[in-house]
């Protein structure tokens, strides 16, 4: 199964909403995060392409898309490998992105700096930003940068920066589909993380 869309956008964009976002559009399965805790046996497979030795046929073989990480590590790979696929790139506030991120993916009580096997997994994601990850003057620098990126290396007609708080409407023109008669989906808020991480549940 050919990947259809590519989210480029970081994790805590409203990544979750848009995986949901996706499924409703009929754009899934839409791949996430959350499906690694789902079938952790899947991490391997990430950090053999963190290695050099993608099969990407094999991690999205149920997929039709993908959002957050880990497969935005790999944005430049994906685009590449999939050259049909629409781009789609979830953006906020980078200073909102960076104190959400702080409370939740890259709180320092959270699973990503937990020693265990999905250590090197996490690695992926967390690789890149050294010993600056609380760092906000950096990391909103980072954030930017990865959308200037984004935006300077794919084609305008294949692309669509997207904020979640924009709804159903650029996102259905951008795919070519209806707009649904239900809500967007709004999931996995900073209070709902925390509440998952404080009761040790997968955020």
């Amino acid at each position: 199964m050919a990947l259809k869309i590519i989210g480029t956008g970081l994790g805590r964009t409203g990544t979750k909403s848009l995986q949901a976002a996706l499924n409703m559009l009929g754009r899934g399965p839409c791949h996430h995060m959350a499906e690694v805790f789902a079938h952790p046996e899947s991490t391997q497979l990430w950090i053999e392409a963190a290695q050099g030795r993608p099969d990407w046929e094999a991690i999205f073989a149920d997929y039709r898309s993908v959002v957050d990480y880990p497969g935005a590590q790999f944005w430049r790979e994906l685009v590449a490998y999939y050259p049909q696929a629409k781009v789609l790139h979830s953006i906020r506030d980078p200073d909102e992105w960076f104190d959400s991120t702080q409370a939740t993916i890259f709180a320092p009580e959270g699973r990503a700096h937990r020693p265990g096997a999905m250590a090197e997994f996490f690695q992926i994601v967390l690789g890149n930003f050294g010993d600056r990850l609380h760092d906000r003057a950096f990391m909103t620098d980072y954030f930017r940068k990865h959308t200037r990126e984004v935006i300077r290396a794919i084609p305008a007609e294949r692309l669509l920066v997207y904020e979640v708080s924009q709804g159903w409407g650029p996102l259905c023109e951008f795919l070519g589909v209806n707009v649904p008669g239900e809500p967007f989906p709004a999931q996995n808020s900073r209070a709902e993380f925390i509440a998952r991480l404080q009761g040790g549940a997968p955020p």
